[in-house]
């Protein structure tokens, strides 16, 4: 179980959390003894995206959010290993994005999930929204940052159930049962499911990666100084 342990705000991804977050999943991802990994917050939020009290600064600080960003959410995306999202809380922002990345999300009744950062003009993630959810799901959440609760979450596929109890408890089973079935053949479907991922919709991902980069450090797609 990995958890995001900033509860006072929100675990929201600071630099430092993201740094961890993507050496965690990336030593994980090829640990041999490792079958499933589950994802939550501590307190009473899952995540509530990144830490915006960070942006801005200087140029060395603006090269360190882009590189965080793009360590931690790749490491997560392209984990090799299964990832269950324990969402114990609002998802939203970069959290829910975050939530979407894993392979199966268990929710407890007091989640919630959107794309608040809309209405202050920062574009959410359509990719990881589309990789998951039906164009029509995705696209209205995308473009209208509304919040949806756990039942409805379940509803429209954000979430495959809503837990009665501890979803800690629920997704800590859901991960032994994956966990305990033939190794090799669970790996090769992970490696299927990341394979489709990148063939469908990495175009999407590197996109947005090259507007995110652009808006930080005034570069373009290449990496060079516009």
């Amino acid at each position: 179980m990995v958890t995001l342990r900033r509860p006072e705000k929100h675990n929201a991804l600071s630099i430092e959390l993201r740094l961890e977050l993507g050496e965690a999943f990336g030593a994980l991802s090829e640990d041999d003894g490792v079958g499933c990994i589950v994802l939550t917050g501590a307190g009473s939020s899952f995540c509530s995206g990144m830490d915006t009290s960070q942006f801005g600064g200087d140029l060395r600080n603006r090269e360190r959010l882009v590189e965080t960003s793009t360590l931690a959410f790749k490491a997560v995306g392209e984990c090799h290993r299964p990832v269950v999202a324990a969402i114990n809380g609002p998802a939203l922002a970069g959290g829910f994005a975050l939530a979407l990345l894993c392979d199966l999300r268990v929710a407890a009744q007091s989640a919630s999930f959107g794309y608040p950062e809309l209405p202050r003009g920062i574009p959410p993630s359509y990719a990881a929204a589309r990789a998951v959810l039906p164009a029509t799901v995705a696209q209205e959440l995308c473009l209208t940052g509304r919040i949806v609760r756990a039942a409805e979450a379940q509803r429209l596929g954000i979430v495959r159930e809503v837990a009665s109890g501890d979803v800690r408890t629920r997704a800590l089973a859901l991960a032994e049962r994956v966990a305990g079935l033939p190794r090799a053949a669970i790996l090769e479907t992970k490696r299927r499911t990341l394979l489709e991922r990148r063939h469908l919709w990495g175009f999407l991902f590197d996109e947005e990666e090259r507007v995110f980069r652009r808006a930080l450090l005034g570069e373009d797609s290449g990496g060079k100084a516009a």
